[in-house]
């Protein structure tokens, strides 16, 4: 059960299941283990075995779509070369975002009454299988709400349940905790719904402006977000493991159960120490940012992942309280954005290819080759599903196949939402298994991607079920 103190759980005297550090090798044997547990463990098997690292995924798409373009659409490999380096950088500005909302977003999941919160839920979590759910729920709300702040928070929270509660097993609340990100999709910050919305956007010739009525607050989609939360909070929990020794636990070296807190020095104070410590700077500092953001949203600016990072940085280092105790938070957060820096420039290289090549706009044509009205979406959906191992980036995924896709639906007569919908539900599966955007989560929980990807896929399969039925039922009597 769940501690009532602030400092590791082996510290209370809690008396803990016969489980094993995160890392370490399975047992042999395990008899109390469930159909679940065993398709779990099939999956984990098969990931530990074969899938790598996501740097090294990252460069096996680059190669596969570098094959594409060169025997499908016949490229020069001089100018395919050519549009994958001048492509490289063209995500510089995201990368940057990204790597300040997981940097930000750490610090502020680590500020006093973020971690309070975050305590009071804990104590009050009996089981492992509580603890899975709860990180669940947050994971996915917090996504619903903001796709940058659940991305973090899901990670910070599940991490602070595995320190608090005993026997919980650490890979699987990590990965449940993230399959809560699918439902960015269907929230306020949905990439494709909003861009559709927004008077100027690229395609606004070809299909006019959406509203979000007709995308993610219609009924369909409302009644899909609310099956897949209530999926996730059924399944998850089920796929803990009944045996106790086959229980991976967090490795506690690796976590500290609160974040240090930065004091002043003993001893007087010269004044730039003074000022490093001051609360009066924080505060008045935090509040400006705020008084800011009130400015911002009167005027009737949207939310965007800018004003996300400008939020979580200015709460933070109000919630801090000085200037020092945030720079100390922020020196552990940058820790975690090295996969991010790395990674996101070959993900704008293969997208510089897909569009230069003409791979999309073979795409579009054997689309509309073989669908109908009923069917495109349908079709989008699982176009989408592929397509965003390449082009990850819900924006940057609607720019690829946002053009072919609507084209296509003007020629059949498809409506417009239903298809801009299950472009962004495609993308929304295939998050649950995208290396790009479980890396935040792998920084924050210090795993592999194999340690949780066998959870991952089992959790992947169930939501496209039910993504699957909402798109073609939507699609087809609607037609």
């Amino acid at each position: 059960m769940a501690t009532q103190q602030d400092g590791p759980v082996e510290a209370t005297g809690v008396v803990q299941a016969p489980t094993r550090p995160s890392g370490g090798p399975p047992p042999p044997g395990g008899e109390r283990r469930g159909p679940l547990e065993r398709v779990a463990e099939f999956f984990t098997s098969l990931t530990e075995r074969f899938v790598p690292d996501p740097f090294v995924l990252a460069l096996g798409l680059t190669l596969l779509v570098a094959v594409l373009a060169l025997v499908i659409e016949q490229e020069n490999p001089v100018d395919l070369v050519t549009s994958w380096g001048d492509g490289f950088w063209n995500l510089l500005e995201f990368t940057m975002q990204m790597a300040l909302v997981l940097a930000t977003g750490f610090v502020l999941a680590h500020t006093p009454p973020v971690q309070a919160g975050i305590n009071a839920v804990a104590d009050r979590l009996a089981t492992p299988r509580q603890a899975v759910m709860a990180a669940t729920a947050i994971g996915a709300v917090g996504s619903y709400i903001n796709w940058g702040f659940g991305l973090v928070v899901g990670g910070v929270v599940a991490t602070k349940f595995a320190l608090r509660v005993s026997g919980v097993h650490y890979p699987l609340i990590i990965a449940s905790a993230y399959s809560g990100f699918t439902l960015w999709a269907l929230g306020l910050s949905a990439s494709i719904p909003v861009t559709i919305s927004t008077k100027g956007h690229p395609l606004e010739a070809q299909m006019g402006l959406i509203p979000l009525s007709r995308t993610i607050w219609s009924w369909p989609m409302g009644l899909t977000a609310l099956a897949i939360l209530v999926l996730l909070l059924t399944l998850n929990p089920m796929l803990h493991p009944k045996d106790p020794s086959r229980v991976v636990e967090i490795d506690r070296s690796k976590h500290a159960e609160e974040p240090p807190r930065v004091g002043p020095p003993p001893g007087p104070l010269t004044v730039a120490e003074r000022l490093n410590h001051s609360r009066v700077i924080g505060t008045v500092a935090g509040l400006c940012g705020l008084l800011y953001l009130v400015i911002h949203f009167a005027k009737g600016n949207s939310l965007d992942i800018n004003s996300v990072n400008f939020t979580m940085l200015f709460v933070g280092l109000l919630f801090m309280g000085t200037p020092a105790r945030y720079l100390a938070a922020m020196a552990d957060g940058v820790k975690t954005i090295s996969g991010i820096v790395l990674q996101y420039p070959f993900y704008a290289g293969i997208m510089a290819i897909m569009t230069a090549s003409g791979l999309v706009v073979s795409f579009g044509d054997w689309m509309s080759d073989i669908a109908s009205a009923g069917t495109l979406p349908f079709l989008g959906f699982l176009v989408s599903f592929v397509l965003n191992f390449v082009a990850p980036s819900g924006g940057g995924h609607w720019v690829i196949q946002g053009p072919f896709t609507i084209e296509a639906a003007k020629a059949l007569g498809s409506d417009y939402a239903q298809n801009a919908m299950a472009v962004q539900l495609g993308n929304a599966w295939n998050d649950i298994i995208q290396p790009l955007w479980i890396l935040p989560v792998l920084a924050l929980s210090k795993l592999k991607l194999k340690d949780i990807m066998g959870y991952l896929v089992i959790i992947m399969v169930a939501c496209g079920v039910v993504y699957a039925v909402a798109v073609l039922l939507w699609g087809v009597l609607a037609a």
